[in-house]
């Protein structure tokens, strides 16, 4: 084989095995891609049954039904637009309560309702997920705190005495 064919033959056997690298890296990661949601989404264009994603919006007002203390709680996130009801077994987090902002990872079952794995709550007074203030944003239900986020930004963007 001529020096010329050799290389050749190197490079398009290089190809193939970083061809081969990607699609089982990609193959491998399949399972650990986990789209958001909000209920408004949910209703219109619904996932497939046992799909894992995640759901966010408010908690509704007076739809908590269960103990939470590890025997299952089932409660209802909103958009105020949507509404999807979450079944949940496990302690749910300190700040979790009526028309607080969370977020549920799990799946859909075959009935409707979400199996929720993990529930996932603000961590303070002015925090609300990205993914959930958008989609409230978007829906017209939620304006934020203007003043805290232009605050937030003068503090990044203001330079640093010296």
């Amino acid at each position: 084989m001529r020096h010329r064919n050799r290389r050749l033959a190197t490079i398009a056997l290089a190809a193939l095995v970083l061809v081969a690298a990607v699609a089982l890296g990609l193959f491998a990661m399949r399972d650990a891609v986990v789209f958001f949601y909000s209920p408004s989404e949910i209703a219109a264009e619904p996932p497939q049954a046992g799909e894992r994603v995640r759901v966010g919006g408010l908690v509704l007002e007076n739809s908590i039904d269960g103990p939470g203390a590890g025997d299952g709680v089932v409660f209802v996130i909103t958009d105020r637009v949507e509404d999807v009801v979450v079944a949940y077994v496990g302690i749910l987090p300190d700040l979790f309560r009526e028309g607080q902002g969370v977020i549920a990872e799990g799946r859909f079952r075959e009935d409707g309702v979400f199996q929720a794995e993990t529930v996932l709550a603000k961590h303070d007074e002015r925090y609300m997920p990205p993914e959930v203030a958008d989609a409230l944003r978007d829906a017209g239900l939620w304006e934020g705190d203007e003043d805290a986020a232009a605050a937030d930004q003068a503090d990044v963007t203001a330079p640093s005495p010296q």
